[in-house]
């Protein structure tokens, strides 16, 4: 059988608070139909950790926490900045929010129409590699918002699927002054949507998700407001690796976590079949 790599990769929730209730809405993208990885999902911004965000230059374009003080967060020996310019660099990508400060130390705001207009062509330009995000940083006079992300979980896909990813999920306010946009290529379609909502729209047959976003979504719905999300997520000292496994019974094909009956068991991928998700 051929090793499947494992590749490191970065997930940023934007929420805010809801405007006409009470509680907090989350921004989810809904993956393309054609997709070969979950497409039709919804899902957070994110993706790959790319060699362009490892780079040794970023570290002088970020704000608030070193590759030292990152590193240690994520429990890696070097390189942890990584995953928070990466979860930048999709978020602004793929929902055209850029988490970062301008030459005045303000949150971006594409609030004036000529530096939006800008800053469209150098979402462009970021997405099709032509433009690094430190070139764009140094460019515009910006420094990337690593203060204002949150490390929040650690999942990591099981043995068994084709494609695996070693996830680091951040959480971070969504800019006041700019407006989540879906990029029409790798999603078709985008929402506000309250956790319990997502979860309850899942249950109906009505959203479609995958299993790290269903029981982070889970973890979500306990907390009554953004500001009391980021408030825990900031104050999160150790955040503990989810590796989840595959069964297959008289049931059916089921995921189980550390602590479920069975998950010592199962260190085996099942026969290929679709993956049934139990709550």
């Amino acid at each position: 059988m051929t090793e499947v790599v494992l590749r490191d990769a970065a997930t940023v929730m934007l929420v805010r608070d809801r405007a006409d209730a009470d509680g907090f809405e989350v921004f989810m993208l809904r993956r393309n139909l054609n997709s070969d990885f979950v497409g039709g999902a919804y899902v957070f911004p994110g993706g790959a950790v790319d060699e362009a965000d490892r780079h040794a230059d970023l570290g002088a374009v970020c704000r608030g926490r070193s590759d030292d003080q990152a590193s240690a967060m994520l429990g890696v020996p070097s390189g942890g900045l990584a995953y928070w310019v990466a979860a930048i660099r999709e978020c602004f990508e793929e929902a055209g929010v850029l988490l970062a400060y301008d030459e005045r130390g303000e949150v971006m705001s594409f609030t004036d129409p000529e530096v939006q207009e800008r800053f469209v062509a150098h979402r462009a330009a970021v997405d099709s590699g032509a433009l690094r995000l430190v070139e764009l940083c140094e460019r515009e006079g910006l420094q990337l918002a690593v203060d204002r992300i949150h490390y929040f979980s650690h999942w990591i896909t099981p043995v068994g699927p084709p494609r695996r990813y070693d996830t680091r999920f951040f959480v971070t306010a969504v800019p006041p002054q700019q407006v989540p946009v879906h990029d029409d290529r790798e999603t078709i379609a985008n929402r506000w949507v309250a956790p319990e909502e997502a979860l309850a729209l899942h249950d109906k047959g009505e959203l479609d998700l995958i299993f790290p976003t269903i029981k982070n979504l889970e973890a979500l719905v306990r907390f009554r407001s953004s500001a009391e999300l980021l408030a825990a997520a900031a104050a999160i000292e150790e955040v503990p690796t989810v590796l989840p496994r595959i069964t297959a019974d008289e049931h059916g094909v089921r995921i189980l976590l550390p602590g479920d009956p069975g998950y010592d068991e199962a260190i085996n991928p099942p026969p290929s079949g679709s993956v049934s998700v139990r709550r």
